[in-house]
């Protein structure tokens, strides 16, 4: 069977996206693997990630034990979060809309409440860091002071323009995200070399910690420098079918699930731009990277000559990241609130995510606490994919579409409303496993869960966000069988099932 013939472009680009939550039609399933590894990589390569990229220094690690933290964060998110993009093509719908299977109708509000705090945690930074970064290097460059009057047109202007980009959708993102991220990379890597030529690089490059490896508290930093990576990988598990439902289910999975690493491992060049530069900032000046201000630091530090790359990567890396996020949050709120088409909930979160970044910066300075919230989004989410991914394994990959747009379409019934809208088994699983996991959280100076200490410091809270629902899960599966016909033609694989009957969807009464 031949995969359906691409849409021009010329025609299609700049037209509003007509399609909603709703499955895309086979014949309009377009796009390839290398268009959702354009969409990913543009998503993550910002001065954001950069961001995120600092916290080996702000822990202490010496500079290559804060490469490898960086390094192993993007193997292991990456690894964790690959196969989620294979939901997209399966069902021509996003991720959270696909979890009714396994959570319930109800159920799948999970996957969206984990996507709308994942959109709002990464979008506030990247408009954050991308505003204050374009500022000062534009203040500095022309010789005026930077104010927060000027930061908050700012952080306006850059919101606006992701809300324009996303109205029009994902057409435009594709495009977009073809151009943009190569120049970004290309301009990383140009930062990358030039601060390996500052004076300071040899100083960061000598420092050391006697012993440090018997040290709880520095495998605390390192556990935790990776966790803050893998946030960055792990937090698209809810948006990946945003990005892959255009794709025809025909395309082999394989090419996917290496387009999304590929994506991923891409995004290194903006890890390791802001450990670098944070490095070497914080041997004359680590004030300013233990306060937070690394933005600051960076701009103060870089050479004349790249304040224009460095303004460039700003706006660019921050409108591919924040119109990635924005518009699958957009899209999974139309679903939500289904009085409202995609083009509408955009623009509302789009303005709720304005004055989130406001409020947040300039009344509750918020900017430390969302590297923080970052991560405890990576023990929530954790639980959630390893969830959809069992589930996935023992349906065999099939699904019933028309069941899962149940609470989309003000419905009941159906073969995934389970307990009243909810799966016992999946739901109970995630809950246990996300509390669990946080409260082995370990992060130095920002969070530490109750059991944060039980490893001697060491902060195992992925360990267990993997393990302990994906063991409870597996166990109620044995224990209280999903009914047979959830599990398609084939039958289950792996567990055992109960004979059980289901009634079509119906229209909710009360709706």
């Amino acid at each position: 069977m031949s995969a359906p013939a691409p849409v021009s472009t010329d025609t299609a680009t700049f037209a509003v996206e007509v399609h909603g939550i709703n499955p895309i039609p086979t014949s309009e399933r377009w796009a390839t693997p290398r268009d959702v590894f354009g969409l990913i990589f543009g998503g993550a390569n910002s001065i954001s990630t950069a961001v995120l990229g600092t916290f080996g220094v702000v822990f202490g690690l010496t500079f290559w034990d804060g490469v490898l933290a960086i390094v192993l964060g993007v193997l292991i998110g990456s690894a964790i979060l690959a196969p989620m993009v294979l939901f997209g093509p399966r069902n021509g719908t996003n991720n959270a809309v696909s979890s009714s299977a396994h959570f319930g109708a109800h159920g799948r509000l999970i996957g969206s409440l984990l996507a709308l705090l994942g959109a709002f945690t990464f979008l506030a930074l990247a408009v954050w860091a991308s505003g204050d970064a374009m500022l000062a290097s534009i203040a500095r460059l022309f010789g005026f002071e930077a104010n927060g009057v000027l930061s908050a047109v700012v952080y306006v202007l850059i919101a606006l323009l992701l809300i324009v980009i996303c109205v029009f959708g994902y057409k435009l993102l594709v495009v977009l995200n073809r151009i943009v991220p190569p120049l970004v990379a290309a301009l990383f890597v140009v930062g990358i070399v030039i601060y390996a030529l500052h004076q300071d690089f040899g100083a960061a490059l000598a420092s050391d910690v006697a012993d440090r490896w018997s040290e709880p508290a520095y495998i605390g930093g390192f556990i935790g420098a990776m966790l803050i990576t893998m946030s960055c990988p792990i937090s698209y598990g809810p948006f990946l079918g945003d990005y892959s439902r255009y794709v025809a289910d025909t395309v082999d999975r394989r090419r996917l699930i290496v387009a999304v690493l590929l994506a991923q491992f891409a995004c290194l060049g903006a890890f390791l731009f802001g450990h670098i530069t944070a490095a070497v900032i914080a041997v004359s000046n680590s004030e300013l990277i233990m306060s937070g201000d690394y933005v600051g630091g960076l701009v103060a530090s870089t050479p004349a000559w790249f304040f224009v790359p460095l303004a460039l990567i700003s706006v660019a890396g921050g409108v591919t990241t924040g119109t990635s996020l924005l518009y699958g949050t957009g899209l999974d709120f139309s679903s939500i609130v289904v009085v409202m088409n995609r083009v509408a909930s955009t623009v509302l979160i789009g303005g709720v995510t304005v004055a989130f970044v406001l409020i947040g910066k300039f009344v509750f300075d918020m900017v430390q606490s969302v590297t923080t919230l970052s991560t405890l989004l990576v023990v929530c989410t954790v639980p959630w994919i390893a969830i959809m991914l069992i589930g996935f394994a023992t349906r065999r990959g099939w699904y019933d579409v028309d069941s899962l747009l149940v609470f989309s379409r003000r419905q009941l019934g159906g073969k995934y409303w389970f307990q009243h809208g909810w799966n016992v088994n999946a739901v109970a699983s995630w809950v246990v496993g996300a509390a669990v996991a946080v409260s082995f959280v370990n992060l130095p100076g920002q969070f530490v869960g109750p059991f944060g200490n039980a490893a001697g410091g060491i902060d195992v809270s992925l360990l267990v966000a993997l393990v302990a629902p994906a063991a409870l899960y597996s166990a109620l599966l044995r224990i209280n069988p999903d009914p047979d016909y959830v599990f398609g033609p084939s039958g289950a694989r792996g567990v055992p099932v109960r004979t059980g009957t289901t009634e079509p969807p119906i229209s909710d009464p009360r709706a």
